[in-house]
């Protein structure tokens, strides 16, 4: 069966970020669920958040031939399949670490591949990625909520049977033939070796150094928001609104991004990104009252979104396999490390300076405005 490679790519994200709205808000669940400690919990997410980091760094580099992206797609999807199904096991903690981490490993590589193959496809016909890439927040809004409603009626059991379908349908979507392969390069020579690796951390130094601040800033943000509100006296459901408005004003910019971008460049996204942070992480460090609270979390649009969108514009315009390259390290460090290290230094801050840590994350903001990278007068019209 032949899909229309928009659609094929509109389906991978749909299915792959349906599957982790159900494994990021949920998993800690099944595992307090299955009979765990709060200990241990802790182990096996912090083993898995390793192993993320890892997986997108080291594995999916390995793909430097761009018309490879996706048979590797569908290798890690299977991959992927099965280790959900190794769930099922059993509940000792050495075997679900094992699981854990090899998920994790195979799972996350599929995003950075996925964005590769987008800014492959660019290069070969027009294509609006911020419209293709809405489908991916979407399904998360869709995966959590429904996987939360399961679990309210039945119990913690549902989890591992959604997430299990969740990743059957990637696999399933990826199977599927795209109208338009993509197009390799022979350039292999060049994706080896220490040597390119550090040419390209050195000539993209300050885009990867302004998007790990930008990114980096979300920690407080998603690991600390909603305690923090709660202690304000919000409920539980006035929380996890507030949520649901981030995702929504982040599927309006990605669904209007061509109409409302296409003359900017990527280092004008990421200033404008910038002072999206520096305004929202003020405003969560100044005041909890709802009116303000409710422009923070519209604010998400700028803060993630448009950094993102920037962060895609800016490596789209790279060559060959060095976007396959340079995507990995971007999700690895900018969408992965960067929050990792930002997520302990948060916990530390949050509890000597409670809202002062937004203040903190709000300072990030302004080195990120000088670190901004240059761009070409081909970055600057890239989509």
């Amino acid at each position: 069966m032949v899909l229309q490679s928009t659609r094929w790519l509109a389906l991978a994200y749909f299915t792959y970020f349906f599957s982790y709205g159900i494994f990021l808000p949920f998993w800690s669940v099944w595992l307090k669920g299955v009979g765990l400690t709060p200990e241990i919990i802790g182990m096996l997410l912090g083993a898995g958040l390793v192993a993320r980091f890892l997986g997108s760094l080291l594995i999916a580099p390995r793909v430097s031939d761009p018309s490879r992206l996706i048979t590797a797609l569908r290798v890690l999807a299977l991959v992927t399949c099965l280790f959900a199904l190794a769930f099922y096991a059993g509940n000792h903690v050495a075997w679900l670490t094992v699981v854990i981490v090899g998920f994790n490993l195979f799972f996350s590589p599929l995003v950075p591949l996925t964005d590769a193959l987008a800014g492959t496809w660019q290069k070969q016909f027009t294509m609006d990625y911020g419209r293709v890439r809405v489908w991916g927040s979407i399904a998360f809004v869709i995966g959590s909520a429904l996987t939360g409603k399961l679990v309210s009626l039945y119990d913690y059991r549902a989890i591992l049977a959604m997430l299990t379908l969740g990743v059957a349908s990637m696999l399933l979507g990826m199977l599927l033939r795209p109208s338009i392969l993509p197009q390799g390069e022979q350039r292999h020579q060049e994706g080896a070796g220490w040597q390119a690796w550090r040419q390209l951390i050195v000539q993209n130094w300050r885009f990867l150094a302004c998007v790990s601040l930008l990114q980096g800033a979300h920690a407080a943000y998603y690991g600390f928001s909603a305690i923090y509100w709660q202690s304000a006296g919000y409920s539980a459901s006035t929380v996890g609104y507030l949520w649901s408005l981030g995702v929504v004003a982040e599927v309006i910019i990605f669904t209007l991004s061509n109409r409302l971008f296409r003359r900017f460049s990527a280092r004008d996204l990421l200033l404008l990104s910038a002072f999206s942070g520096l305004v929202r992480w003020s405003l969560m460090g100044w005041t909890t009252d709802l009116p303000w609270l409710i422009v923070a979390q519209i604010l998400h649009c700028g803060t993630f979104t448009v950094c993102h969108l920037a962060g895609m514009r800016y490596i789209s315009a790279r060559k060959g396999s060095e976007v396959i390259r340079l995507q990995a390290v971007y999700s690895a460090v900018a969408m992965g490390g960067s929050i990792a290290l930002m997520t302990m230094i948060a916990g530390f801050l949050f509890e000597h300076l409670h809202q002062g840590l937004f203040w903190v994350m709000a300072l990030l903001a302004i080195p990120a405005i000088f670190l901004r990278p240059r761009v070409s007068a081909q970055q600057s019209v890239a989509s």
